[in-house]
């Protein structure tokens, strides 16, 4: 089966590009365990790089993932079959309101032509806790231009139609959440935010 860009990204052999990943795999991991979810969504999961880590580290007790590219799911399901990864929408998630305990969207609102709706459907399932992530620009795009990548967009990922310095992001997820944690693994944004009730 071919693998899909991001399945590529998270295996990648550079040596930095590892450790990047890491590093952000880390801090995704630390900040989901400051929580204590019982429950935890990943909208946008992709090829469940990021649940496979929670559930190696113990941490939630039921563990979802929902993806739109067959594809990914796919191979979340060949690589990964003893994870709940299933077909689904972020502008229509699949469960009722407050769902899970955490929900965790991850690299996913970079590329969304209506990303307040998506918001709202991450706050809707939520019981109490999101964790989001999003690259930090314009750090994200000088780094890309700097290695050589995305040249004739000055380093920008031709699928990106967002783009949210950390401020900016957490004024946008300010909306729905109050933020009580920001971290830059870099070069992303990730921050960690409790529903607004």
């Amino acid at each position: 089966m071919q693998p899909t860009d991001n399945y590529r990204k998270y295996r990648a052999r550079n040596p930095l590009q590892h450790q990047l990943i890491e590093s952000f795999l880390r801090t995704v991991v630390r900040q989901s365990r400051i929580v204590h979810p019982k429950s935890i969504l990943e909208a946008g999961c992709g090829e469940g790089f990021i649940l496979e880590r929670l559930y190696k580290a113990n941490i939630g007790e039921k563990l979802v993932g929902i993806d739109f590219s067959d594809r990914a799911i796919a191979l979340a399901k060949k690589e990964r079959p003893h994870l709940d990864i299933r077909k689904g929408d972020i502008y229509n998630i699949p469960f009722k309101d407050n769902s899970f305990d955490l929900v965790i969207c991850c690299e996913v609102l970079e590329h969304l032509e209506r990303p307040e709706n998506a918001l709202s459907e991450l706050a809707r399932v939520s019981k109490s806790y999101v964790i989001l992530s999003v690259p930090n620009e314009p750090f994200f795009m000088i780094a890309n231009f700097l290695r050589g990548k995305n040249l004739t967009r000055f380093g920008n990922d031709i699928e990106h139609i967002n783009h949210w310095s950390g401020d900016a992001f957490e004024k946008f997820v300010g909306q729905k959440f109050s933020v009580f944690t920001r971290k830059h693994p870099f070069p992303w944004t990730i921050l960690v935010g409790e529903k607004r009730t």
